[in-house]
């Protein structure tokens, strides 16, 4: 079973290394490149003042922030619904960057960027030239992003799993997966498992009488005709 976490962050700013932090948390896990439902959300208290130009991005304010758990206080629930599961980021560097900055202070195991899965390079691969951030993606797929009026990290992930199932090849692809992967799970339980199949003839379904009105308008049909052979006769020579 293929387990992702589609994440998104909002942050104060737009560098870690110089002091910015995390404000918004948005996961949405995927299993077989399916939706489930279950979700992680959470507003962070930066203890860091959040940059005017984030704050026109995501609307969130430091008033807004001031009382939400600073990040060590959800490190672990945070970390405990990732579990191992393969990151699905747009623009992977930027937010496993501050992740892992966070995660540094509170002494949690960093993610490796090579290990998640970056959109935005998947993107760019697939449509060379073409804009490829999230807005431009949506409209290229079909995909719904009229409540984006502000960038949002659930919001953001929602939408997002809907462009990537769309990156790897469209719900289909994500649909097929599961099917083939449940049923080579139950071909390999029934070869193993499965007692040995008994042969069991077929019963005949037909009376006397059709049988024998069928025999009759056989012999209409000369000395070699092909049914001669399926009720045991010799054709002729």
């Amino acid at each position: 079973m293929l387990r992702e976490i589609v994440l998104d962050t909002e942050t104060t700013g737009t560098d870690h290394a110089k002091g910015d932090r995390i404000v918004e948390i948005g996961c949405v896990e995927l299993l077989n490149h399916i939706p489930t439902g279950q979700y992680y959300h959470v507003y962070i208290n930066p203890e860091f003042p959040v940059h005017e130009g984030a704050f026109k991005v995501h609307g969130l304010s430091n008033e807004f922030l001031a009382d939400k758990p600073v990040f060590a206080a959800i490190a672990d629930d945070f970390m405990n619904f990732v579990g191992d599961a393969t990151l699905v980021i747009h623009n992977a560097a930027f937010d496993v960057g501050f992740l892992n900055a966070e995660l540094a202070r509170t002494g949690h195991k960093r993610f490796a960027l090579a290990d998640a899965v970056d959109t935005l390079a998947l993107a760019r691969r697939k449509h060379p030239g073409a804009a490829n951030n999230l807005d431009a993606l949506c409209s290229r797929y079909g995909i719904d992003n009229s409540r984006r009026t502000k960038h949002g990290a659930l919001l953001d992930s929602e939408i997002l799993a809907e462009v990537y199932i769309e990156l790897i090849g469209g719900k289909q692809t994500g649909f097929d997966l599961s099917f083939q992967s449940t049923a080579r799970t139950n071909v390999a339980l029934t070869t193993e498992t499965a007692a040995p199949r008994k042969e069991r003839p077929l019963v005949s379904r037909l009376t006397d009488d059709e049988r024998k009105a069928h025999e009759a308008f056989i012999q209409t049909l000369g000395p070699n005709a092909l049914w001669r052979g399926y009720l045991g006769e010799e054709q002729a020579s």
